[in-house]
């Protein structure tokens, strides 16, 4: 079955940003991906059990994620990235729905590709293929060690369309997954990631980091 693996949140302040979070929440040291210079960000990836939350802060100008903050005046949510136990499968279902990819990728440990956000709606959704299923390449080496304990359980969308993009979601991943959707006719996509710390619940806000606490 299809699971939500990482929740990305787009920040303009990245140390500040990962200092709130981690201080905040108890989480531990962030791994920092050089290859998301690729897109023209940096990035912290907390690990939490199995999941990840993960901050990407652009370093020069005309990247996706700074228009997107442009766009929202701040902070905000920018992607989620769902595993799916066939990548192929997914990406020709979406191919099916007309929607567009903006990047792919093949290596030894993990296939996967973004799709658009205008055409899936919501937010950039990555179907992503990790072998083994348990591992994941983006947390870095060695993020077992790294990892809190709890879960990235789900997350909150805000779209125009609730209904049809719930639909969408799923049928090209394949099944339910753990994203809910509200009618919202400024679609400020990704408004809410809720996480399960220690056996609490915490909902992060994604354009108020400032405000997350135990």
């Amino acid at each position: 079955m299809p699971r939500l693996r990482q929740a990305v949140i787009a920040v303009g302040d990245l140390e500040r940003s990962v200092e709130l979070l981690g201080s905040r929440l108890g989480l531990r040291e962030p791994f920092a991906d050089p290859a998301v210079g690729h897109f023209g960000l940096r990035n912290a990836v907390f690990a939490i059990g199995d999941t990840f939350l993960e901050l990407v802060s652009p370093i020069k100008r005309g990247t996706a994620a700074g228009r997107l903050l442009e766009r929202r005046g701040g902070d905000c949510g920018y992607m989620a990235m769902l595993q799916v136990e066939d990548v192929a499968a997914a990406r020709d279902r979406a191919r099916r729905l007309g929607i567009r990819e903006v990047f792919e990728v093949a290596l030894d440990d993990i296939s996967e590709a973004h799709l658009h956000p205008a055409d899936i709606g919501g937010a950039i959704v990555s179907v992503s293929e990790p072998l083994p299923p348990s591992s994941w390449r983006w947390g870095g080496a060695g993020w077992q060690r790294r990892s809190a304990s709890g879960t990235v359980r789900s997350l909150t969308v805000g779209v125009a369309d609730a209904a049809a993009v719930d639909g969408r979601w799923q049928q090209v991943a394949g099944g339910p997954i753990a994203v809910g959707f509200v009618a919202d006719a400024s679609e400020p996509g990704i408004v809410a990631v809720e996480l399960e710390l220690d056996g609490g619940e915490v909902t992060v806000d994604p354009s108020d980091l400032g405000g997350v606490g135990r």
